[in-house]
């Protein structure tokens, strides 16, 4: 079973980018479950939603505390919350910033799981750029599929137009597009990374 935790901050469409995920999955005959954890439940306060995947019918319903793969759609999150609590050894990061992991301060990461897959992507910027909305959560779900290739683009994108119509869906799928690009182009430190 694949589980997913992505942060970010209310008002970011957090929980959005949890459901989108679930149904590309399903979109691939996959079972899926996405659900949200709100603390606070106002805008810009820190917000946590899952995901799991898996052949089989998933039965587990509580939170996802040690994830294969964590999202940050804020990278303000980073140096305030644990997000990367549990995360599995071998797993994947995917973070909201044009900043390499390094200059995030992924040092202290790296040396814990020197086996992870970290990629940033500047989702923002592209949700700006084809939304006019600071809203990065279909960016880092094509960003995601670059990365991990655990959902493809396609089932992302077919996702994306089962919840949208119109210009909204046209925006998130070319922001889906362009960071699933980026993502491709080797926008990631891996294992080899870590090596040099």
């Amino acid at each position: 079973m694949l589980q997913i935790r992505i942060h970010g901050r209310g008002g970011q469409g957090v929980v959005t980018a949890a459901e989108l995920l679930s149904v590309a999955a399903f979109e691939q005959g996959r079972h899926a479950q996405a659900f949200p954890s709100f603390g606070s439940e106002r805008t810009g306060a820190p917000v946590v939603a899952f995901c799991r995947i898996d052949d089989r019918p998933i039965r587990l319903r509580e939170p996802v505390l040690a994830p294969d793969v964590v999202i940050v759609q804020d990278p303000t999150l980073l140096h305030q919350v644990d997000v990367f609590q549990g995360l599995h050894p071998e797993g994947f990061v995917l973070i909201n910033s044009r900043r390499d992991p390094a200059s995030l301060g992924m040092g202290d990461l790296r040396a814990r799981f020197p086996a992870v897959q970290i990629a940033t992507v500047p989702a923002t910027e592209i949700a700006l750029r084809h939304l006019g909305r600071p809203l990065p959560g279909a960016a880092l779900l094509g960003g995601f599929a670059a990365l991990a290739g655990l959902v493809s683009l396609d089932a992302v994108l077919h996702a994306i137009e089962d919840k949208f119509q119109g210009k909204v869906a046209a925006g998130n799928i070319a922001a889906a597009t362009e960071a699933y690009g980026y993502v491709e182009a080797e926008h990631w430190e891996g294992v080899d990374a870590a090596a040099d």
